[in-house]
């Protein structure tokens, strides 16, 4: 199923910032949060996982309720998660397509990973404790 993503800073996110291997970081940054007609259309529920495929990757990822959410668009805070499916591409603006950027989503029993491994997935290296 279609969706446009949208992604931002949270509360939740930014206080683990300095904790990037920690086990809450990784809740926060690796949850999709979606419209709840949305996830019985997909036939997910809270805590699921899903693969979220956009033109330049995908990753998996827990989903979560939100009814605040129109629907067809969802939300990820900003971070490894998401970075692995938004294009760094800016169109010459220095700012990449962090609220507009179109993924199918999907439900799997694949596991999300933690950050170190998806970190070098991308020719990254973890986070230092």
């Amino acid at each position: 199923m279609k969706f446009l993503l949208n992604t931002g800073r949270t509360i939740r996110q930014g206080s683990f910032v300095e904790r990037k291997n920690s086990p809450s970081y990784q809740t926060a940054a690796a949850t999709i949060f979606m419209n709840p007609v949305d996830m019985l259309e997909i036939m997910v529920e809270e805590g699921d996982h899903v693969r979220v495929r956009s033109d330049v990757g995908e990753v998996v990822m827990q989903v979560s309720p939100d009814v605040g959410l129109p629907r067809w668009r969802v939300f990820v805070s900003l971070g490894p998660y998401s970075n692995h499916i938004v294009s760094a591409e800016t169109h010459g603006t220095g700012m990449p397509d962090f609220k507009v950027t179109p993924v199918s989503i999907e439900p799997t029993d694949d596991p999300v990973l933690p950050v170190g491994t998806l970190m070098g997935l991308c020719g990254g290296v973890p986070y230092e404790d």
